[in-house]
């Protein structure tokens, strides 16, 4: 069992250790950080990916139009069938009355422009409003209701849907093929830069074997300089990433009406992300730290 003095004496030696080989140490926490920076990047664009799907699954209300000679009869079987339909989240009739009124709603001041438009002047169908559960099976959906009699024409966005689903699993897979290339590259100069320190410390390493000293006493100070460069790694890639994307999401308000109300809807704010990501940059540049300084002592020092 350790004790605290020389559990003390071992965390300054490794720090000093990181100090000294100041060169390789920067080198070894840019590449880190680099590599936490993009990692984390093409996290926050996956995440908001997701929250686009759900926003756009959310927001996605696909316009089922019917037969202006509809009957009573007829308008009974679509409503009937319509809900029958599985993964549709919400199934709400619009009246053309209603209708009109949703379109000068959305005209504003010039609402008034519709007025010529009352009673049986109305041009605007009736309409099916409907959701769905998962945007992504809207192509799965939408021969499904294309063929219920009485409908005559759908306002569903196939194509947007299965790009942001194809978005969706590319990034994914991007980000995990980054995660994996950028990590190995850190542990190689991590364990570049431990070997480096072994290599300068080799007589005094021989001399503490000789007068007995643990393999675990020796090879504490490079694990606390491997985990050290991953905190500072770690540090600046948390610095980095949530100062950027507070900036993204601070300009995105700034957008025209429209955009601005959709990207605020989707973009999720930095107040729900900021403690699980910085976490994350500390745990995984310790864990690439500790990696690249355990793989250095094995294959270069003889303990």
């Amino acid at each position: 069992m350790m004790r605290f003095s020389s559990f003390k004496y071992l965390t300054k030696t490794g720090l000093h250790n990181m100090v000294r080989n100041r060169f390789m140490s920067v080198a070894s926490i840019g590449v880190l950080a680099v590599c936490l920076i993009i990692t984390g990047v093409a996290a926050l664009f996956t995440i908001n990916v997701g929250s686009m799907m759900d926003y756009l699954g959310s927001q996605n209300e696909t316009e089922v139009y019917l037969d202006r000679d509809l009957s009573e009869e007829g308008l009974a079987e679509v409503d009937q069938r319509l809900r029958s339909i599985s993964g549709l989240t919400d199934v709400i009739y619009v009246t053309k009355e209603e209708a009109l009124a949703n379109m000068r709603e959305s005209m504003g001041e010039s609402a008034h422009l519709f007025d010529v438009f009352e009673g049986d002047e109305n041009p605007f169908a009736a309409f099916y409003r409907v959701v769905l559960e998962d945007v992504s099976r809207l192509p799965e959906i939408r021969p499904q209701l294309e063929e219920i009699p009485g409908v005559i024409e759908l306002s569903a966005p196939v194509e947007l849907a299965q790009t942001f689903t194809n978005i969706h699993h590319a990034v994914s897979v991007i980000c995990m093929l980054l995660v994996s290339v950028l990590g190995f590259v850190s542990i190689v100069v991590i364990s570049n830069t431990i070997r480096l320190t072994v290599f300068a410390r080799r007589k005094e390493i021989n001399i503490m074997k000789y007068v007995g000293a643990t393999n675990g006493f020796i090879r504490y100070p490079f694990f606390v300089e491997g985990v050290a460069v991953g905190f500072v790694a770690g540090l600046i890639a948390s610095v980095l990433v949530l100062g950027g994307y507070q900036l993204a999401v601070v300009y995105s308000a700034q957008l025209p009406a429209f955009w601005g109300q959709m990207v605020s809807g989707i973009l999720i704010p930095v107040e729900q992300l900021w403690w699980q990501l910085t976490l994350a940059f500390f745990g995984f540049g310790g864990l690439l730290g500790s990696l690249g300084t355990a793989f250095s002592i094995r294959k270069h020092l003889k303990v």
